[in-house]
């Protein structure tokens, strides 16, 4: 495996690479989720490269950046055990050269929904270093996890109308034995606040809407954001949607969960 922290030697490693190229993008703190992906890379191309990168873009002003967890040497070695080949590690000065881009991406209609309005600006810093790992790690893949969802909806609108030429692969949530789904900001919850988290997943599962969000509401610690029932490509409400997201605050963290109904799964959606 080779770990490289500047673009002229990921360029090097890249244009070392046969064949088709997967990129898996994360922000490091890794954990089996992301093996999942890194797995389901390996099964779709050739070569795996890893960025691990922790974005300040996509962070708003009273988020937790300086809080996020950073562990690379433990993301490395997950890393070389899923079989990467190459694993990207940059700084901020090397992804932003010359400081906060002027020109960014921006996420349109989907900037200004759920997540999107919840945290104004997310989408476009997320969507803004998307582009740019694409630009200089040139996949023929690019594989995401369902459990963001809004974000994998996002990137594939990115690059379709902007016309990158990529293959975005959605990979399902990986979860818990006890149904909470993978994330690198579980490690904040405290046990009691843990098992209040697995809420959401309950909630997912609740008959309808008004069920969920009363579990929600009575689950001890929670602060409940949003359950919605969506179109899983404009993330607009809708009774018919192939898509149920949700969000709430667990103690001081703020978690977020989806399920995809049949027909999602059936095929209704590309």
């Amino acid at each position: 495996m080779i770990v490289v922290e500047k673009r002229a030697d990921l360029a090097a490693a890249r244009e070392a690479r046969a064949g088709r190229v997967a990129v898996v993008m994360t922000m490091g703190a890794l954990h089996e989720g992301h093996a999942a992906l890194v797995r389901a890379a390996r099964r779709s191309a050739d070569s795996v490269l890893v960025t691990i990168f922790v974005n300040p873009l996509q962070f708003g002003a009273h988020e937790d950046l300086d809080r996020y967890p950073r562990t690379l040497q433990a993301d490395l070695a997950l890393c070389e055990r899923e079989g990467t080949d190459v694993v990207f590690t940059p700084s901020p000065e090397v992804v932003y050269p010359e400081g906060p881009p002027v020109v960014r991406v921006s996420a349109g209609p989907l900037g200004d929904v759920l997540e999107g309005a919840r945290r104004p600006g997310h989408f476009d810093g997320v969507l803004t270093v998307v582009l740019k790992l694409l630009q200089l790690s040139r996949p023929d893949v690019a594989l995401f996890g369902q459990k963001d969802a809004q974000q994998l909806a996002a990137v594939r609108q990115m690059v379709r109308d902007l016309d990158v030429p990529v293959d975005v692969v959605g990979v399902p949530t990986v979860r818990e034995p006890d149904g909470l789904a993978l994330s690198s900001r579980n490690r904040y919850l405290s046990p009691q606040e843990r098992q209040s988290a697995l809420v959401l997943s309950r909630a997912l599962g609740a008959r309808d809407l008004q069920t969920g969000r009363a579990l929600l509401a009575a689950e001890p610690g929670v602060v409940p954001d949003y359950l919605e029932r969506v179109d899983s490509t404009t993330f607009h409400p809708d009774p018919a949607g192939d898509l149920v997201v949700v969000a709430a605050r667990v103690g001081a963290t703020r978690l977020i969960d989806n399920l995809v109904l049949p027909a999602a799964a059936e095929g209704r959606r590309p």
